[in-house]
């Protein structure tokens, strides 16, 4: 498994248990996670927490995103996996333009592929593309 996989796998383990846990801040998930996980490559770690602080900052905005597209489904009724994979894959979508898009979908496919039901690639893709379009035609103004 590629460095920047496995990075993505563990964000999307912070961020599952910051969405699970309210009053537990991203200080101390990272310090969690950094003590529990201490054989971690540090390029791992860092682009893991890089993509979980990302996240965090930009969560009011992904959500709309992601609720702009949800077609009768609320984030509250999302699986807990589907919407964390989506969180980190629309903040690379919207704010990571060192990281080719195609890239990003794949990446968040595979990874809710392995931790979400049958489902989840096809909800999650649909959703994905939809931003990427979105995103695409802001740039360049094409519809």
């Amino acid at each position: 498994m590629g460095i920047r996989r496995e990075a993505r796998e563990l964000a999307v383990q912070m961020l599952y248990a910051l969405d699970s846990n309210s009053s537990v801040g991203v200080r101390e998930t990272l310090q969690t996670f950094r003590e529990e996980q201490i054989e971690i490559n540090s390029r791992v770690r860092e682009f893991a927490e890089g993509l979980v602080q990302g996240v965090c900052s930009q969560r009011e905005t992904i959500d709309e995103a992601i609720t702009a597209r949800s077609k009768n489904w609320s984030l509250t009724r999302m699986p807990r996996v589907d919407l964390n994979v989506m969180r980190m894959a629309v903040y690379e979508l919207m704010f990571r333009a060192d990281i080719p898009k195609k890239v990003t979908i794949n990446e968040a496919i595979e990874i809710v592929r392995r931790y979400g039901d049958k489902e989840s690639p096809a909800f999650v893709n649909g959703i994905l593309d939809e931003i990427e379009a979105c995103a695409k035609t802001e740039i360049t103004g094409e519809e």
